[in-house]
Parts: C-alpha cells; sequence; structure tokens
C-alpha cells in the first residue's frame, strides 16, 4: 500500500450506551481515516466530504477497527508448523519433558527458518503485528535457532515488530549457558531471559544472580519463566523483586506463567501484587486450561500490567493452539466470567500492549491522531462483541501498510 491514503468507513467503538446508569451497549460510529507514512494523521466523521488531490483511496466497508494485537509469549524455533504432522510423546515431568526435547533439537534446526516463517504468518493473520519470540540458548543447539529464527523475523519486515529473549530452555546453570548467552545477547538477541532457577537450577540465588548479571551487562530487560508452583515458585518471586531492587532494575522485568501466584493464599498474592506493581514487573500469561494460573483480575487491578501469549504449540510440547491472540483474551473472558459490555471490551488490553478504544466514561481512547496506523478489521459490531465471538479477521494493516488480507481499492480522488 502506498505511504499515504484515505482509508473510508471505518467503524469506531464511539462511546457506551447507558441505561440506569449501567453500561448496556456500546455505540458505533463511520469514520475515514487519512494515513501518512504509517501515521494516523486525520480522523473525521464518514459522511464529511474528502477533498484531496491525487491521493488513494481505500475503503474498509465498515469493518470495525481494533488496536493491532501483541503476541508476548511465543517459541518461534520450537513448533513443527511446515513440517508433517507429529504429535506429542507423553512425559512424566518438566525435565522428562527437556531431555525429549534436547534429541530433536539438532534434527529442527535445519528448518528453522521455514517452521518460524509458518508460525509468524499464523500470528499475522490473527491479528498480531507484534512478537516477542524466546530462542533456545544451550549447548544442544548453539546459536543455530537464533540464526534462524532472524531470517525468518528478516522476511516479515514492515509487517511485524519484534522482540528476542535469549531463553536457557535446558537450564542456565544445569546446562552451564551462561557464555552461549553472552554470545547470544551479542548476536542479536535483546532480552535476557530464565527459567525455574528451583526447580531446573537447583539453585534459586545463583541462578537469579546469574541471569540479573547478563542484564545488567548488557542493558537488558529479563523476562524469566517460572512454572514451580507453590511455595518454591512463590519464594523464587520473592528473591527475584529483592534483586530487582538491588539492581534497581525496574520497569524492566517480565514474569512469564508464574503459576504461583495462584497457587497461595489470596493475602500473599495481593502483597505480591502490590510489590511487582511499585518495581513495574510485567506478567505474562498463556491463560492454561489445565492448571491454576496467576490472578490477572487481581494483579490488573493492583495496576501489574499483563499481557497474553499463546506460547510453544504444535511442537514437542502441545500439539494444540491456533496462534489467535482473540481467542486467547476470549478464554481469559470466560475464565474470569467477564460478560458484560464493559469487562468484554475493556478485555482488549490484554492483547493489545494495553491500549483500550474507551474508557469507563465512554470516551474514545483509541484511535487518535499521531497513533501509529496498527490495526485489525474485523467482522464485528464493536469491541465486546469481537472478543466474545471472536470476529473474523478480514485485513491487518501494520504502520500503514497492508500486511494481510484485502481491502477494496478506489480510485484517486480529484
Amino acid at each position: 500500500m502506498e505511504q499515504s491514503y484515505w482509508l473510508l468507513n471505518v467503524t469506531l467503538d464511539d462511546g457506551f450506551i447507558f441505561e440506569d446508569g449501567k453500561i448496556i451497549g456500546t455505540k458505533t460510529e463511520l469514520y475515514n481515516l487519512y494515513i501518512n507514512n504509517g501515521v494516523i494523521d486525520t480522523i473525521q466523521l464518514a459522511e464529511i466530504p474528502i477533498y484531496s488531490t491525487k491521493t488513494s483511496v481505500h475503503d474498509a466497508g465498515n469493518l470495525l477497527a481494533l488496536p493491532a494485537f501483541k503476541e508476548m509469549h511465543n517459541h518461534l524455533d520450537k513448533t513443527y508448523l511446515g513440517l508433517p504432522w507429529k504429535s506429542c510423546i507423553p512425559a512424566a515431568n518438566l525435565i522428562e519433558r527437556l531431555n525429549l526435547e534436547a534429541k530433536e533439537l539438532a534434527e529442527l534446526a535445519s528448518t528453522g527458518q521455514h517452521r518460524a516463517e509458518q508460525m509468524l504468518q499464523l500470528l499475522l493473520k490473527g491479528g498480531a503485528t507484534h512478537v516477542r519470540t524466546h530462542v533456545n540458548i544451550d549447548p544442544y543447539i548453539g546459536l543455530k535457532n537464533l540464526e534462524e529464527i532472524q531470517k525468518a523475523l528478516e522476511t516479515f519486515e514492515g509487517k511485524m515488530t519484534h522482540e528476542i529473549v535469549a531463553f536457557p530452555q535446558h537450564g542456565l546453570l544445569r546446562t552451564n549457558s551462561s557464555s552461549l548467552m553472552r554470545q547470544a545477547m551479542n548476536e542479536g538477541a535483546t532480552i535476557v531471559g530464565g527459567l525455574d532457577p528451583g526447580g531446573v537450577d537447583l539453585n534459586i540465588e545463583a541462578s537469579l544472580h546469574e541471569m540479573m548479571d547478563i542484564a545488567v551487562e548488557f542493558n537488558a530487560d529479563i523476562d524469566i519463566h517460572i512454572h514451580d508452583p507453590g511455595h518454591l515458585g512463590f519464594y523464587t518471586i520473592q528473591k527475584l523483586t529483592s534483586l530487582i531492587e538491588d539492581a534497581r532494575w525496574n520497569n524492566r522485568v517480565s514474569l512469564s506463567h508464574a503459576f504461583a501466584l495462584g497457587d497461595v493464599p489470596i493475602e500473599k498474592s495481593r502483597e505480591m501484587a502490590s510489590i511487582l506493581a511499585n518495581l513495574g514487573v510485567s506478567v505474562m500469561s498463556t491463560v492454561p486450561i489445565n492448571r491454576v494460573m496467576p490472578p490477572v483480575d487481581l494483579l490488573h487491578d493492583y495496576g501489574v500490567h499483563v499481557a497474553l501469549g499463546c506460547d510453544g504449540f504444535y511442537d514437542s510440547w502441545s500439539p494444540y493452539g491456533t496462534g489467535d491472540m482473540l481467542e486467547k483474551v476470549g478464554r481469559l473472558a470466560e475464565r474470569y466470567k467477564w460478560i458484560d459490555e464493559y469487562s468484554l471490551s475493556q478485555s482488549l488490553q490484554f492483547i493489545t500492549g494495553g491500549v483500550k478504544t474507551l474508557d469507563k466514561d465512554g470516551k474514545r481512547l483509541w484511535p487518535n491522531v499521531g497513533d501509529e496506523a496498527s490495526m485489525v478489521l474485523v467482522e464485528a459490531s464493536c469491541s465486546a462483541e469481537a472478543v466474545a465471538r471472536r470476529a473474523n479477521r478480514n485485513a491487518v494493516i501494520s504502520h500503514g501498510r497492508l500486511a494481510y488480507g484485502g481491502l477494496v481499492i478506489e480510485s484517486a480522488l480529484k
């Protein structure tokens, strides 16, 4: 698509409908948007005539625009997509699963770029224009997966932005991967990963300190996966918050999974939620259906930034998944019984980087003039319906560029 054009007949959430002081629906209006160099330059009601010279015009056909989605927890290097069907081999525990994965790493390495591209296309089709991917860094594979994923991401330049987490999947200490992690950070990884300092590395303090040392050395953010449940996982999170304070790494740490926050008494969860919010620690959840998950509602109420991701799927860990972020947030809404108009519309923020279309009073928050022109055009009357019914995605626009789907192209206006 051109760098500058009009996008006509875009439906936007435009306010709430109130009855007896309660929100019972969403008002929408048709707008025309002028996109200029990847930014929304003008927003005007569709009924207002457009005057322009030699400007291309695209018609959204009354589709609803939503903020583009962000997939914040993925493993592009693990997927079987693009290969013949293969189900999973059952594993009794995490360590057994890691050992099974290690056996196939070398075999999968040569197809890394191809497989990752299949996954990226699936995510893009679902409306995601940003992905945070974890990439295995370990003695079994070295930096090969990183190299393959970087090539795949290059092919989606202009369509998807990305972050790369150097991820010691098989244990930072357990596999003596510190030097490889430093190499990965030198070779293009942007975030330092970590994994279960207790359950995998068997030394919480040493593992956390080494992870933090690498992050400080490279002035990088952290994304640590803590699957350990109950007291073990909670103690690990407590030690991590102490390290964040000591290193002054506020607003630079993400805590993925964090199942332990849902395992402990509610009083402890509240206390920790307050600490995490004060330190600016984000929580990344995959909304699992087969185990306890962190209390997203409580964390959000305390001001903790919560984001969602699909994790690994179609791989040695799980044969299930869709790569659909709208489905992911719909599952979250179902888990918390968010069935009313307001709750459904607000839930969208968990897959958009915190962006909401409306505030509690019905004032439009998105889009605004000056916003990045990244959006998903869906078949729905409003954002609440889009979440509840997992609306079809007809087109995805990334930084003003049509990244997926199609739009009606009209002749230039005179």
